[in-house]
């Protein structure tokens, strides 16, 4: 009996030596991978911190890679404090990677960004599956969408889509200034109010502001975690003409900025400032809105209770007795 013990427990101190070989082994490869991508990407984002990055057009990518990071690392801590089993699957992982390393290089020599920042999205959802599996990669899955939204669009597409857009703005900016009694005028994408002129530019009314506060939405949406797909679904398509509105308020109170202080304040700090201003309104609205459809959702289900019990109802007093 001691000697079975004895070979049971040598066999159990032998696993328990395998495992964690290769748990070092498979820890020391990633830590290999993940320092060839820092080796890969840093120069990319040095160039883009430099360039359209510093812009008001793309100024929204360091913000949500931010936010990304800080998502990959949530969601690692919460698989640390679960007992998960890693898969890999490698049959998938491969494929991604090297279509991943592909783009970077075509992105890279040709100075496309929409290549060269979008295969960061797949160099790392194919290095999640290399090592870890399918399962953990569908954990990972809003961080991986998310970035999507720092990937800069071809300057082609954003000028085509953008200036419907801008028009739209100024038309209803021009309108509500009018309504509330100032003198304005437009002509195309400018803004006319007493002696002075404003630009409505891209990062007023573009494609990219559009996208920002789009992510601001699907962030918001996901901490909220509703249950309900339709709401979360209403709650998204309304962010277009939240964004529309809180667009059209930046532009308003910078006219009006400029109408009672100067192009110096309208274009100044106070433009600057706009910019978060934006962005306050976008999320209160979208918070509005969420309450909005919290309160309509609440009251559909109070009356469709109180249907169900009165039709139950309805069915007792016929089956009973008089």
């Amino acid at each position: 009996m001691n000697a079975y013990l004895s070979k049971l427990h040598s066999k159990l101190n032998y696993i328990n030596t395998s495992v964690t070989k290769f748990n070092f082994i498979e820890l020391r490869a990633l830590l290999i991978v993940l320092l060839g991508l820092a080796v890969m990407y840093i120069p990319s984002f040095v160039d883009l911190f430099k360039g359209i990055w510093s812009t008001d057009q793309q100024g929204h990518g360091p913000i949500v890679l931010a936010i990304s990071a800080w998502f990959f690392y949530y969601k690692a801590k919460q698989l640390a404090a679960m007992n998960f089993v890693a898969i890999p699957a490698p049959q998938l992982g491969w494929p991604i990677l090297i279509l991943g390393c592909v783009l970077f290089i075509v992105g890279r020599s040709q100075s496309l960004y929409i290549f060269e920042v979008g295969s960061l999205i797949l160099v790392l959802l194919g290095i999640v599956l290399l090592f870890y599996g399918v399962s953990i990669a569908k954990h990972f899955w809003f961080a991986f969408f998310f970035m999507l939204f720092m990937v800069p669009l071809p300057a082609s597409i954003v000028d085509v889509v953008t200036q419907p857009m801008k028009l739209a703005v100024s038309f209803a900016s021009e309108h509500l200034l009018y309504f509330l009694g100032y003198p304005v005028a437009r002509s195309g994408v400018v803004v006319y109010i007493g002696s002075y002129q404003l630009l409505v530019a891209d990062a007023c009314a573009g494609l990219n502001s559009l996208f920002t506060l789009e992510a601001l939405g699907l962030l918001y949406m996901n901490v909220m975690r509703h249950e309900s797909p339709l709401r979360n679904m209403l709650l998204a398509a309304l962010i277009v003409p939240i964004s529309f509105t809180s667009n059209v308020t930046r532009v308003v109170i910078l006219a009006l900025i400029t109408y009672y202080w100067g192009d110096e304040a309208g274009q100044g700090f106070i433009h600057e400032f706009s910019g978060m201003l934006l962005f306050i309104t976008a999320l209160l609205l979208i918070m509005g809105v969420d309450s909005l459809l919290r309160l309509i959702s609440k009251q559909l289900e109070l009356r469709h209770k109180g249907n169900v019990n009165k039709t139950y109802g309805d069915k007792k007093t016929y089956g009973k007795k008089v």
